[in-house]
């Protein structure tokens, strides 16, 4: 195949906008795969800020960092992601090249746990204002489930109406996939 499937096209956008030495968010760390990722990306010099409300998620993802020795590249948080404004040093507002959101449940965790529309949206409201000019935000949705649902026409409304001033974004998704496969939206600061 030679489209690239949504997991690795969701890392090629931020491999366009962060390099070595930038600082990133990962909004929902989950099990911990894109806050290693984006832990690789940023090497030494840079740094992830990881949030998750749910403590699962935070022992997962220590776990996967401490087996490739990258805990001292991120700062986890357990709280929303709607609170990543005040969990950021004011040091590093304004050099935010990249985030990373995967929407709907922790992976093996409890499916009740949801992403939320109100949440994110605030989220990305927060990283728009504190993000380097051409920072870049994936957001991965899974939307295969109720709350998904809920939270990708929520979403889609939101991003449609960023003026184009403030904001280019884009839609990626494979249309003709059976069983709600997830689709990807990237808003980049302008």
């Amino acid at each position: 195949m030679k489209l690239m499937r949504i997991l690795p096209f969701a890392r090629s956008l931020i491999d366009l906008a962060v390099k070595e030495g930038d600082i990133v968010v990962d909004a929902t760390v989950g099990n911990g795969h894109d806050t290693l990722y984006l832990a690789e990306r940023v090497g030494p010099s840079g740094h992830v800020f990881g949030f998750d409300i749910q403590a699962q998620a935070i022992e997962n993802t220590t776990k996967r960092l401490r087996e490739h020795h990258m805990e001292s590249r991120v700062t986890l948080v357990q709280a929303s992601h709607a609170e990543l404004y005040v969990h950021i040093p004011s040091e590093y507002k304004g050099r935010i090249t990249g985030a990373m959101f995967n929407l709907g449940y922790l992976p093996g965790g409890d499916k009740q746990i949801v992403t939320r529309p109100n949440s994110t949206i605030a989220a990305i409201e927060q990283l728009l204002d504190i993000m380097a000019p051409e920072g870049v935000i994936v957001l991965v949705i899974y939307h295969g489930h109720p709350e998904g649902a809920i939270e990708r026409d929520a979403l889609l409304q939101y991003v449609s109406a960023i003026d184009q001033q403030r904001a280019h974004v884009i839609r990626y998704e494979f249309m003709n996939q059976v069983n709600y496969p997830p689709f990807i939206v990237a808003i980049e600061k302008r």
